[in-house]
């Protein structure tokens, strides 16, 4: 099995950084770039299209390296995957409407949820609640992919930051995976790090290329089967070195910034009056560039604090779920606390040219 995943983090990396070159220079010939504006961390012209190079990386490398013998629902999780491509590539090239957005979020939702099985049934005692009746069970897996989809494409705000974020993650869950033996999620896991990281050639400062929404929505739904999948399978694993005692809290703890990002910002346009999903520069790493961090220090920081969240979790998992959740919730208000006090304190500094 191991030879497998290397094969899918090699075919993916080199495919990905082959094919990303082309197209930059597509993009700049027929101009489709992101322009700068005052919500943007970015001072001239970049193209957008990066996520088309991720995509072809994962996917090319899942359907060459899984056995056909494992192949499974992973027909479906491919179906999903192409219509990501394709609601993320038209909102890159002629954005879409939030309405027609989240229509073709549910659709891809629903096909995992329904035809996938990737669904949450249990809330293993949290709020005293086991296993889940079907029709919750339907609507808590629907909303959960949304909501780490929405995650992942609110958090890809500057250089190298979602694409980071999503090695860090998928890193996580596909070593878990291969320990408890789930070579097609080990595969999908490993095959999305082998992409990002060659993305990550073309996306760090002076950055050439973005991935657009065709990347941060594919980051997003690849992070939400593997998160569910966790929750599902890590509380049944019978070899008590791999068992997770408390997966929900953990499976959070994995996806702490894009997660509490989301929900702070969404918090803190509800009480200003303003629509949860109305275009601002409130999001967490906005809040570090206006401290005075550049591009690559704000990342490293973020990528620092997930990784310190993420350990903490696994280790004091003994906890259970309920404290582990108020630890993360505490952790995040302390954070957010501390940056706009020194976003007080300190005048603002010029964002990095990208």
């Amino acid at each position: 099995m191991l030879y497998r995943l290397i094969l899918s983090f090699l075919t993916a990396f080199l495919l990905t950084y082959l094919i990303i070159p082309s197209i930059i220079n597509i993009a700049k010939v027929k101009k489709l770039t992101d322009e700068p504006d005052e919500r943007r961390s970015h001072k001239k012209s970049i193209p957008t299209l990066g996520g088309i190079g991720i995509f072809a990386g994962v996917v090319f490398s899942i359907v060459l390296w899984t056995p056909f013998n494992v192949f499974g629902d992973l027909q479906y999780i491919l179906c999903a995957f192409i219509m990501i491509f394709l609601i993320g590539s038209k909102d890159d090239i002629i954005p879409l409407t939030p309405y027609k957005k989240m229509l073709g979020l549910i659709l891809v939702s629903g096909i995992l949820v329904f035809k996938a099985n990737v669904r949450i049934t249990s809330f293993y005692g949290i709020f005293f609640i086991e296993e889940l009746p079907y029709f919750w069970s339907i609507l808590i897996s629907l909303f959960t992919i949304l909501v780490i989809v929405n995650a992942f494409n609110l958090i890809d705000g500057i250089n190298a930051l979602g694409a980071s974020l999503g090695i860090l993650i998928a890193t996580t869950y596909g070593a878990w995976f291969y320990l408890a033996d789930q070579v097609v999620l080990s595969i999908i896991s490993f095959a999305l790090v082998g992409s990002l990281i060659a993305f990550l050639k073309f996306n760090l400062t002076p950055a050439k290329i973005f991935m657009g929404d065709t990347g941060s929505l594919l980051i997003g739904v690849i992070c939400s089967i593997l998160t569910i999948s966790f929750i599902e399978l890590s509380y049944r694993e019978p070899n008590p070195l791999y068992k997770i005692i408390a997966p929900p809290a953990v499976a959070i703890g994995i996806l702490f910034v894009p997660l509490f990002d989301m929900l702070r910002v969404f918090f803190v346009r509800i009480f200003s009056g303003k629509s949860p999903f109305a275009a601002d520069r409130q999001h967490i790493h906005h809040l570090m560039l206006e401290a005075g961090l550049n591009h690559l220090q704000a990342t490293g920081v973020l990528i620092a604090v997930n990784a310190l969240v993420l350990f903490t979790v696994v280790e004091s998992q003994a906890i259970g779920n309920l404290l582990l959740l108020i630890l993360i919730i505490g952790f995040g208000l302390v954070l957010t606390g501390v940056l706009l006090f020194i976003k007080k304190t300190k005048s603002p500094v010029s964002d990095d040219t990208i």
